[in-house]
């Protein structure tokens, strides 16, 4: 039968696309990233509010908080401040205790001896606007008193930062890149390696695949099987992806969007290119069980591989990281990390997918005649050895 592969393809879309649990987890996800994404861009927004306590008569620090006020707001920065006035050092204690007030900013007695007290530990970047408005207010008084001014004295003291590599994509929005591009090669490598798995067992332990195999040629019956199971996982990716790039659309990541879609679109392209492989393992340890009891044996050495690559590719850095992007499966996840990272030349990614694709083709090759060997033995567990050395199913297979 000719072109059977296209109705196999067809089939695996069609149950895939309408499995409740298939359409569920896809809800879940989507709904977590939509979460996480709305949660990053709260937590962007939110301007923290403090109350600090000034106690009566300390009119440095007063003025303190109020220019600190002045300067978060100047420079866009997510605090407001508010002054707590109190009568004396009881009182701002008291405050700190009973909440009334997050901090109590003092000058001293002697207008040099500056403290910021909290009941407990006091907001980091709170401490951080008030050190730096103290020590500012603390030189422009000094410089009148010297009969100067703070521009004459910090005139040439600016310094520009500078990045040599032209990358604008903070170190740490590469590492949660990472970790996400990790995750959705292993959430789409198993989820759809499973369902390829599970319904080649289902076929060969029901005896259908032997009433299959009198009109489809088993190697079209693979085709159909890999053809259909990566145009799920692909469009399952490409619609999380999607989602994502949308989502941060509307955060503070949405400067870095034109490199993150970049590296997206890398993504897709290797993982569609690696993912055939994978598919065509996980119908090869399919058609090694005889019952579907055996599949977590036959399908555990998948696991544990898929498993190591999502442990190991969002974690690398550096000259690993440079190796495991020229090492399929890694450099499913690996280059369009280092892609994003701006530490690639224009040819690496081009040479990785080569290798990749080199990689795939001899996965493939070596997968359809363990495939064939395989399927139509029963009675027990099939070893890779005994299914590429077997005879049956090779007659089947043009």
């Amino acid at each position: 039968m000719r072109n059977a592969w296209m109705l196999v393809a067809t089939r695996e879309v069609v149950v895939r696309a309408l499995n409740k649990g298939f359409l569920i987890g896809l809800a879940v996800n989507i709904v977590l990233i939509g979460g996480l994404i709305g949660f990053s861009a709260f937590m962007d927004g939110r301007t923290e509010s403090f109350d600090v306590a000034v106690v009566a008569g300390d009119d440095a620090a007063a003025a303190a908080v109020e220019a600190a006020g002045q300067e978060a707001a100047a420079s866009d920065q997510e605090i407001e401040l508010s002054p707590v006035r109190v009568d004396d050092a009881a009182a701002a204690e008291a405050a700190l205790e009973d909440e009334t007030a997050d901090a109590w900013l003092s000058s001293g007695a002697d207008g040099a001896t500056w403290s910021l007290s909290g009941w407990r530990e006091p907001d980091a970047d709170l401490a951080e606007l008030v050190e730096t408005t103290v020590r500012d207010q603390v030189m422009a008084d000094r410089a009148t008193d010297h009969g100067t001014t703070m521009e004459a004295l910090t005139a040439g003291t600016e310094i520009e930062t500078e990045r040599l590599d032209g990358n604008p994509v903070d170190p740490q929005i590469v590492f949660m890149a990472g970790f996400v591009l990790a995750f959705l090669f292993f959430m789409g490598t198993v989820g759809s390696g499973a369902m390829i798995a599970g319904s080649v067992i289902e076929e060969k332990q029901s005896r259908l695949v032997e009433i299959i195999a009198t009109a489809v040629p088993l190697r079209q019956l693979l085709a159909g099987k890999i053809i259909g199971s990566s145009v799920i996982a692909l469009a399952q990716n490409v619609l999380l992806v999607v989602v994502g790039l949308i989502g941060a659309s509307f955060t503070d990541l949405s400067a870095v969007l034109p490199a993150m879609t970049a590296t997206m679109v890398w993504f897709v392209v290797f993982f569609t290119v690696g993912f055939v492989a994978v598919a065509a393992l996980y119908a090869v340890a399919g058609s090694l069980a005889s019952r579907t009891e055996d599949l977590q044996y036959t399908t555990s050495p998948l696991m544990m591989l898929l498993m190591g690559v999502y442990i190991v590719t969002f974690s690398a850095d550096g000259v690993f990281e440079r190796v495991l992007s020229y090492i399929p499966p890694a450099s499913i996840v690996s280059m369009p990390v280092r892609v994003l990272n701006g530490d690639t030349l224009w040819w690496e990614p081009l040479v990785s997918l080569l290798i990749l694709v080199a990689a795939t083709f001899g996965a493939v090759l070596l997968s359809e005649r363990a495939y064939r060997g395989a399927l139509m033995q029963t009675g027990g567990r099939v070893t890779w050895r005994s299914a590429l050395t077997s005879d049956r199913g090779t007659t089947l297979g043009a």
